[in-house]
């Protein structure tokens, strides 16, 4: 894994030098030129997942669609949320609002004699290998992600956040990112707070958060791709997510208005095998919320007017 990080790492610094060290002098910001830096990686990663998305996912959409795309704005408002998210500029805004907060709690707790808890000692000789202290990693935020999930579609008020993802009646590889700005800012809250108290490093942290979106980009592809008998059960595929997004079944548990669903794993479909949430039927259904078609429910139809109705709905004035 050594050579990969090499490599990643000169070019963060390529990146670094020839770019954003420039623009924050230029703004007068020399003083974050270390948080520039470590901006930079993020950056760097939203790059090559974009180019993966372009290269692979984009011609397996063409070749297999579920579905003829029909309403192509649908589909550019999801790609500014992809470039919103992939290209940093969310964590920008979270650093200079969010980040402040934590760093202060981590701090109070820290003088408070509350130490991290390091998950990757717990198996010397294991951990050291990096590949296997990352998959350790994968597997715990994965399962965090799982009940996490389970919260935007069990408890109401965040549902009327989350409901916004699912309003996307022509999914996408771009669609994975469609999402509330409060629903994004609860759920990488949360992650963040798991990062610090098992102490993952800063590198494995992005490496984790990266294989992790590009599997959801694949996972919400219009492509009519499963992985087999044996592989639905290790892999969340495209067919196995397009059920967690199908009308009146992926996000309704005993009929019309009861909160609930199936298949909420984002990486290993395990968790809903354990947890009896798992449906493993090969169907390929229309994808939306019930009461958008049912009763002409808005959710926007732009970036700005998706965002208001959220903050409506979880007011309870939309």
């Amino acid at each position: 894994m050594s050579w990969i990080e090499d490599v990643f790492g000169t070019a963060q610094q390529a990146l670094f030098e020839a770019v954003v060290q420039p623009l924050l002098f230029a703004f007068g910001m020399g003083n974050l030129l270390e948080d520039g830096f470590a901006a930079t990686g993020w950056l760097l990663v939203g790059l090559l997942q974009l180019a993966v998305m372009l290269v692979v996912i984009a011609p397996l959409q063409w070749w297999r669609p579920v579905e003829p795309m029909l309403d192509r704005r649908a589909v550019r408002t999801d790609v500014a949320y992809t470039l919103l998210h992939r290209l940093g500029l969310f964590r920008l805004g979270l650093f200079f609002t969010v980040d402040p907060l934590f760093d202060a709690l981590f701090g109070t707790l820290g003088a408070a004699g509350v130490g991290t808890f390091h998950l990757d000692q717990l198996w010397p000789g294991v951990t050291d290998a990096a590949w296997a202290s990352l998959l350790i990693y994968l597997v715990v935020f994965d399962f965090a992600d799982y009940w996490i999930h389970r919260g935007q579609h069990g408890w109401r008020w965040w549902w009327t956040l989350h409901a916004l993802h699912h309003s996307q009646r022509q999914m996408t590889m771009w669609s994975d990112n469609r999402n509330h700005l409060l629903d994004d800012l609860v759920r990488d809250g949360l992650l963040v707070l798991l990062a610090q108290a098992i102490g993952v490093a800063p590198g494995q942290f992005v490496a984790v958060v990266a294989i992790t979106q590009l599997s959801e980009s694949l996972s919400h592809a219009n492509v009519r791709l499963w992985f087999g008998s044996l592989g639905e059960r290790l892999w969340v595929s495209p067919r196995f997510h397009r059920l967690h997004h199908a009308v009146g079944l992926g996000h309704e548990a005993r009929g019309p208005g009861s909160l609930g669903g199936c298949n909420y794993a984002v990486l290993l479909p395990v968790w809903d095998l354990l947890f009896g949430t798992a449906n493993f039927e090969r169907r390929w259904e229309p994808t939306g919320v019930r009461d958008q078609i049912e009763q002409g429910r808005d959710y926007g139809s732009g970036f700005v007017s998706q965002q208001w109705l959220g903050i409506k709905r979880l007011l309870g004035k939309a």
